[in-house]
């Protein structure tokens, strides 16, 4: 391995949050890039030789192929790198530490000693940044039921979802997942800090990307009937000096676009309320390919090296409209 420069393997380069990934790196000075000749992309003992020579191995892929990587990293033994892995496959394995940098005030060193990350679903991201501080909190009980809904671009679904989209044969919006039983409730669930399972919502849109969860709340069915400025201050003091999460105040015109924050590692946290009415709505608004993918491993991935990493894409810049 490295001994000044780290390296770096994007196991999966090819699709699209490794090329994301791939361009957040390309440009870095403290990072080096490793690649398998096109030939060898498909040769497992290729792989093998070059995990064995790399610091850090980004694994952009299917969940079986991700495991199977793994596994091929766990038969090098103390030549086997430090793994990141983007897919569902290791969110909540035991031996694999969750890379939500901001999910508690301890979760940025756990990411920077861990051998093996693992970088959290689009979805969960915004969802669990809106509500686990509130649930540490005492604001929203571990019980209570909560529904997310959420809407992202057409890139989040992969290649077959993105060339029917560009080839204009996709619906312009469809809700999904109303079987109940979509992979990221499970990581919802567990990092939410909730004890009874979420209904999770998703839907996809007619763009290419950006994301938006929003929670609805009944004020006066939580402990203490809380206003809408109690929620927004305990996040904004869960957050306070995060350089990725800003809570800001909801537009006054109660309206909210999803692409705000694209190319972006950012995520902007909203309380959208009603004085009279007692409810609120949570928001969050984010990148699906940056916070929720690309940016958020570059991010771990600067945490595991100890190196400064840029986690947005070049040119990226933060619309200001709401």
């Amino acid at each position: 391995m490295s001994a000044s420069i780290p390296t770096v393997f994007i196991d999966g380069e090819a699709g699209t949050t490794g090329l994301q990934m791939r361009d957040r790196l390309a440009r870095n000075p403290a990072v080096a890039l490793r690649s398998l000749p096109d030939a060898d992309r498909k040769n497992p003992e290729a792989k093998r030789a070059l995990m064995a020579e790399v610091d850090l191995v980004v694994m952009c892929l299917p969940d079986d192929a991700a495991r199977e990587t793994a596994a091929m990293a766990d038969s090098l033994g103390d030549r086997a790198p430090k793994l990141l892995d983007a897919s569902t496959a290791h969110r909540q394995h035991p031996d694999w530490v969750y890379g939500l940098p901001e999910l508690t005030p301890e979760q940025a060193t756990a990411i920077a000693g861990a051998r093996r990350v693992a970088v959290p679903g689009c979805y969960p991201t915004g969802a669990i940044l809106l509500l686990r501080p509130l649930v540490d909190a005492g604001l929203i009980p571990a019980d209570f039921p909560i529904s997310v809904n959420a809407v992202s671009g057409y890139s989040g679904g992969g290649k077959a979802m993105i060339a029917a989209y560009e080839a204009r044969t996709a619906p312009d919006f469809e809700l999904y997942g109303l079987s109940l039983s979509h992979k990221h409730v499970p990581e919802l669930h567990r990092y939410s800090g909730l004890t009874r399972r979420p209904i999770f919502v998703p839907s996809v849109a007619d763009y290419a990307q950006g994301m938006i969860d929003s929670i609805p709340l009944h004020l006066d069915l939580l402990p203490g009937s809380p206003s809408p400025a109690d929620l927004q201050a305990v996040l904004a003091a869960r957050y306070a000096g995060q350089p990725f999460v800003r809570v800001i105040d909801a537009p006054a015109s109660g309206k909210i676009e999803p692409e705000a924050q694209n190319g972006t590692n950012n995520i902007d946290l909203m309380v959208f309320g009603h004085p009279t009415q007692r409810q609120a709505v949570l928001v969050a608004r984010y990148d699906n390919l940056g916070k929720g993918a690309s940016g958020a491993a570059a991010q771990c991935l600067g945490l595991m090296l100890g190196i400064a990493v840029e986690t947005s894409l070049p040119g990226a810049r933060v619309k200001v409209a709401a």
